[in-house]
């Protein structure tokens, strides 16, 4: 950063002053003279030159980036109009020699203590971390093992550190091929990058040429940033994450995520929270599609062969209910743990649903489904009966314990019977024991990695609970006084037969437990 002011100093020759800030090695260079402790201006020596080098290096070896202060008086008409209006990025003439060094200071950005730990946690959520900086490579070196970047036995290895210019040329700059943007040689990036860690004096081209050959090797890049120059990086990245604080306006309006705290450790906090939401997504399609499968399959098979469906459209309603509102507010609100950092990441190209997925939908949908229509079609010998009224007419040869009514049509169900009492109690045995599959298969959507332990932190979710005790709520206040209008029976069911139906649900769970010993290959991947 330069700037030219008036000089005031009286009795001097010189019209303006030129006041120049930057990165210490690059403006020393420029320095033709400095200033000795008593302010006397003395010629810049190879001796000096080397003295100052070893105060940069020392300073750089603590974690201090250095910074050079000079100054240079200009003569009248030395400095032209095109300063006011630069051209290009590069260097003015004015400013490349005849400096005189003021001073170098070191600065140093604290190193927040939860950092380092911060990044070893996402280190073994097996996300990589790469730190792009101005600094010079020995300031970089030294702040990066600090924060846990670098380890001490690679800060020598040339392929882990390199300076930005010496990157972009190695990797023979930006090319456009195919009308996409490509890494010049990608070869060598991709030989270097299970390597490379720290880049030091990175120009904005340096880090936009790293976004883009990470993402050519088929990476899911973030990125982070504060200024205006992070911009075409952030942007590029598949999630930029802009400083809330500090960071420009231009910076905030590329990027897709603020950190409103400007602190690394929330950036773990969103990879946790963004692995969550991605679970809580695939725990409600697996619920629902489970739901979706044996529901139709019921519906249809039994509709062809009982000439009407087992569960009604208003019951099919409930059901939708359950489904998708209900469901969806209860699996989508499990809260992050700290497990979700243990794992690796997902592929970009992996399919939303898995197949460990596939494994417990069919598996739930085919187990529903058996055992459903064995309650459908031998209804009469399965499901007890306490009221007289139900009681399964007796055939000759053959003495029925007391059964619902016969869902294939005997006669005297579908003309007297039908008159007499209502919709069938078998049919609804058979909606409220469907429902409570689906009420113990929610709880078994909770984890969706073939976890042991479904009951897990189900404490920690009230809105879960709560939903899933309503549900039941509505199934029994639906079964026992729906009467008509969900096409139930009359007086709903007895004791027994409430048990027997909770007991039929309660075996998603066992299923669930024996599903998770069933190799993941076995199933299909539709794509």
């Amino acid at each position: 950063m330069s700037t030219i002011v008036e000089n005031l100093e009286t009795g001097n020759s010189y019209g303006k002053r030129l006041h120049v800030k930057g990165a210490s090695e690059i403006v020393k260079n420029c320095c033709s003279h400095y200033l000795d402790d008593a302010g006397t201006v003395k010629e810049m020596t190879d001796e000096i030159k080397s003295h100052l080098d070893n105060i940069i290096t020392g300073y750089a070896k603590q974690a201090l980036r250095t910074i050079v202060l000079a100054y240079k008086d200009v003569m009248p008409g030395e400095c032209g109009p095109e300063h006011d209006e630069p051209k290009d990025a590069d260097v003015k003439d004015l400013e490349k020699t005849g400096l005189t060094m003021i001073c170098i200071f070191g600065i140093m950005d604290i190193v927040r203590p939860e950092v380092p730990d911060a990044v070893a946690q996402i280190h073994r959520a097996g996300v990589t971390v790469r730190m792009v900086t101005g600094d010079n490579i020995v300031t970089a070196r030294a702040i990066a093992i600090n924060c846990n970047i670098l380890k001490p036995e690679e800060i020598d290895d040339t392929r882990c550190c390199m300076e930005g210019p010496e990157f972009y040329d190695k990797m023979g700059g930006l090319v456009v091929r195919n009308k996409k943007e490509e890494v010049g040689n990608f070869r060598v990036f991709k030989e270097l990058m299970p390597y490379m860690k720290v880049m030091a004096r990175s120009r904005p081209e340096d880090k936009y040429l790293m976004v883009t050959g990470l993402r050519q090797m088929g990476c899911t890049v973030a990125v982070t940033g504060d200024g205006t120059n992070d911009a075409p990086a952030l942007k590029k990245a598949d999630v930029g994450f802009a400083m809330g604080k500090t960071g420009t306006d231009t910076c905030k309006d590329a990027a897709d995520i603020l950190i409103t705290d400007d602190n690394f450790k929330s950036i773990v906090k969103a990879c946790m929270w963004g692995r969550n939401v991605y679970d809580n997504i695939k725990r409600f399609l697996q619920f629902q599609l489970t739901v979706n499968v044996g529901a139709c399959i019921i519906t249809f098979i039994g509709a062809i062969v009982g000439k009407a469906s087992p569960l009604q459209p208003i019951q099919l309603l409930w059901v939708n209910l359950i489904m998708d509102s209900l469901a969806s507010l209860a699996l989508a609100t499990e809260l992050p743990k700290e497990s979700l950092l243990l794992r690796e990441p997902q592929n970009r190209d992996d399919y939303i649903v898995s197949r460990k997925m596939i494994k417990h939908i069919l598996g739930q949908s085919f187990w529903q489904c058996a055992v459903l229509f064995t309650f459908l079609f031998a209804g009469e010998y399965l499901i007890p009966e306490s009221d007289p009224k139900y009681e399964w007419p007796e055939k000759p040869g053959f003495v029925y314990p007391g059964r619902a009514a016969d869902f294939q049509g005997n006669e005297l169900y579908t003309k007297k019977m039908q008159e007499e009492l209502g919709p069938s109690r078998h049919l609804t045995f058979i909606f409220t024991a469907f429902v409570f599959m689906q009420i113990f298969n929610m709880i078994t959507a909770r984890k969706i990695h073939d976890e042991l332990n479904i009951m897990e932190g189900i404490h920690k979710n009230m809105i879960f609970v709560v939903i899933w005790f309503v549900i039941i709520g509505g199934q029994i206040i639906i079964t026992q006084f729906g009467g008509l209008v969900f096409v139930c029976a009359e007086d709903g069911l007895d004791g027994v037969q409430w048990g027997m139906a909770i007991g039929v649900g309660f075996t998603s769970i066992i299923i669930n437990f024996i599903l998770k010993f069933i190799p993941d290959g076995c199933c299909p991947l539709i794509g």
